[in-house]
């Protein structure tokens, strides 16, 4: 009889831990089935690091995701959508900026806001963009001596 009572307990932690799998999956993830979101579009000259899913940061407080990535052959820009969580306004003097977490950290697109009294709207495009600065590039610089 304990023989079955150690398996049941046993298949209840297996449980237990996949449950507590899908829900820390689902929050990395960014997953949640009633966040409402808002799309704003911005244009960028290097998106390197950046990727659908990427998280989108103001103050550095995650407040929404990177939602697609295109190229624009007529530009040869990486024309971006990203969606904001409802409820947070941007003024619309923002600028949007692709941000490193650190020497070793990857890359994040962060909010920089604006001090105007108007904000973005549903869909509205951001014109103040600074694209992804490469970090072996600046190395090189470096130690070559040039100077731009």
């Amino acid at each position: 009889m304990s023989e079955n009572t150690t398996e049941v307990l046993t298949g209840a932690a297996v449980l237990a831990a996949a449950v507590a799998f899908v829900v820390y999956a689902g929050q990395v993830s960014g997953f949640s089935g009633g966040a409402q979101t808002y799309p704003l579009e911005a244009s960028f000259r290097s998106l390197e690091g950046v990727s659908v899913g990427t998280d989108v940061r103001l103050a550095g407080v995650r407040v929404g995701s990177v939602t697609e990535v295109v190229l624009n052959p007529e530009t040869y820009r990486a024309d971006t959508t990203v969606s904001v969580q409802r409820g947070i306004e941007i003024p619309d003097d923002s600028a949007i900026v692709i941000s490193s977490e650190g020497l070793l950290g990857g890359n994040f697109v962060e909010i920089v806001p604006g001090g105007s009294p108007f904000f973005y709207a549903e869909g509205d495009s951001i014109e103040d963009t600074q694209g992804a600065v490469s970090l072996i590039s600046l190395l090189l610089k470096f130690v070559s001596g040039q100077a731009e």
